[in-house]
């Protein structure tokens, strides 16, 4: 219905310039005419006015305070976004940060436990170490206290050999028995009584 009045209104519009075309001229002046012309004139202007008012303006205005609305919540939502984006971009800003604090952190750690791994390993190796060389040493002086007893034993076996085989070639039947009886006297007085 709108639409209808919209198109009538405009139609009638157009169709008074023609109309005054086929009046005859009396004169180029823009003030010729008589009062009722004047008058018509007016009172069309003020119907399509009131038209335009009635049926045109405020679908127009009510079209641009739309139009306006929705400009002025897009401004809005573009820029709560842009904060959303900002607050997320500190907050994920904050988030890298902390997390490349921590990847040091985790390195250090990492180094002071890799450090702290191999002080103990290395006073472990060297305690170990110290052991081994301290039973090799004990072991080396068993050995050798074991060798030279037996080297001892041997030696006094062979002397007593020696001896002994040293006394029969030149101790007579006397001199024999007169050490048996040197050795016998000598046994007793160590003896205790």
């Amino acid at each position: 219905m709108r639409q209808r009045l919209l198109a009538v209104g405009f139609l009638t519009l157009v169709a008074l310039p023609v109309h005054a075309a086929e009046e005859p001229a009396g004169g180029l002046s823009p003030f010729a005419g008589n009062v009722g012309n004047a008058i018509w004139t007016l009172a069309i202007f003020l119907i399509v006015v009131i038209v335009l008012g009635k049926f045109a303006w405020g679908p127009v205005l009510t079209l641009l305070r739309q139009r306006e609305d929705f400009i002025q919540r897009s401004l809005s939502e573009a820029k709560r976004n842009r904060d959303e984006a900002e607050a997320r971009l500190k907050e994920y800003g904050a988030k890298l940060r902390s997390a490349q604090a921590e990847a040091v952190s985790i390195i250090d750690q990492a180094r002071r436990d890799a450090e702290r791994l191999r002080e103990e390993l290395r006073t472990r190796a060297q305690t170990e170490a110290d052991t081994l060389v301290r039973n090799a040493e004990r072991q080396i002086q068993l050995e050798t206290s074991r060798a030279l007893q037996q080297i001892r034993h041997e030696a006094a076996d062979l002397s007593i050999m020696i001896a002994s085989k040293l006394i029969q070639r030149n101790l007579s039947k006397e001199d024999n028995e007169k050490l048996i009886n040197d050795a016998l006297s000598q046994i007793e007085t160590r003896r205790p009584h």
